[in-house]
């Protein structure tokens, strides 16, 4: 199917669901008039793009004629300049169109549960895992997302041997999910006397969080053991058996909880996290499946990759992906990523029209 027969098919398409807004099936039965408006809100802005497209097409088949027919010098210079500018628009007409036909992914739109660890390096590797959780939760703020931690484990000395947070409101998936990777950091540690830089990591894992009709869990491949929370938390600390375990036998994952001091919400949290990782392991097989065929840059996603680093002496960051550096560390990280996510999306985008046939 040509590049034209796509958005004829979508055009069509567009204009039936209008016609069905006015059945008698459709008036009536409200799950079926938000199933449409779904779908229409979904091509609209593909079909409007095109009407636009074909308008620019149009205008420049009149000026080829005017300029065929015409005797008049001055008539056929005006349309020649005119006809320049509209073949232009035209392929930026063109090129828009090919980016709205590339196909979403179904994630974009939903929360995230991330998983934060720190990787070598010791405590400065946990202090690090701690900037990168303030980062992140900083940038949630400014975006207007709320977030809830699910589980923390900390040093003792500012550092964070681990945490698992959910993060929800608009896109979020879509605007973090190229976060996933292991992020390497360079700094004088303040314990380093002789003012050496260090070099340590931290591993970053952003997984969508699913619906239960998404991922279907055996009770009987779950083993749950209740235990009592350790760490700072009150009176109930050591007394009362909060804290949640659950192994996924099939898979060997592991996941707990001991945030809440209500057990039935630890056993919630948890779930909901063990329900994300083995979302996310599905989806990496199927990401390692097409990776097998196609090397892609940005979307590959193996968190073994290291994906970026953070040189604070000179206030440089570097995302390897896409060979991106900037100069305004202090400003990312204290959560101000807008623009760095920005660059790595377009990447992303361009990578994926380059790869798209729509011959």
């Amino acid at each position: 199917m040509s590049f034209i027969d796509k958005l004829e098919k979508i055009k069509q398409r567009y204009e039936q669901i209008n016609q069905l807004f006015t059945e008698p099936e459709y008036i009536n039965d409200h799950d079926k008039i938000k199933t449409l408006n779904k779908e229409k809100s979904e091509i609209e802005e593909i079909v409007l793009a095109y009407e636009k497209y074909l308008k620019i097409a149009k205008d420049i088949e009149g000026n080829k004629e005017l300029i065929e027919s015409s005797s008049d010098k001055e008539i056929i210079q005006l349309a020649e300049s005119e006809l320049e500018s509209l073949k232009e628009s035209l392929e930026k007409a063109e090129e828009n169109l090919k980016t709205l036909l590339l196909p979403k992914d179904p994630n974009d739109d939903k929360n995230v549960i991330v998983e934060i660890r720190a990787g070598t390096g010791g405590e400065e590797a946990a202090l690090f895992a701690n900037d990168l959780f303030r980062m992140y939760t900083r940038y949630a703020e400014l975006r207007g997302w709320k977030y809830e931690i699910i589980d923390i484990n900390d040093t003792g000395l500012g550092g964070i041997k681990e945490v698992i947070f959910s993060v929800s409101g608009d896109n979020v998936y879509g605007d973090l999910k190229f976060e996933s990777g292991v992020h390497r950091v360079q700094r004088v540690p303040e314990t380093e006397a002789s003012g050496r830089v260090h070099t340590s990591a931290a591993s970053v894992a952003v997984l969508p969080e699913v619906e239960d009709v998404e991922v279907d869990i055996n009770p009987n491949d779950l083993k749950i053991d209740i235990y009592r929370s350790g760490g700072a938390g009150g009176q109930n600390v050591n007394k009362v058996e909060t804290a949640v375990r659950i192994t996924h036998l099939p898979t060997g994952i592991v996941v707990q909880c001991q945030d809440e001091r209500s057990q039935l919400k630890n056993r919630q949290k948890a779930i909901k996290v063990l329900k994300a990782r083995l979302y996310d392991l599905e989806m990496s097989k199927k990401i390692n499946e097409i990776s097998a065929q196609r090397k892609l840059m940005v979307r590959s996603g193996d968190r073994s990759d290291k994906i970026r680093t953070y040189n604070f002496p000179q206030n440089r960051i570097t995302d390897h992906r896409i060979g991106l550096t900037l100069y305004n560390l202090s400003e990312i990280i204290e959560g101000k990523l807008d623009d760095l996510i920005e660059q790595i999306k377009l990447a992303d985008k361009a990578e994926k029209l380059q790869s798209t046939d729509y011959s």
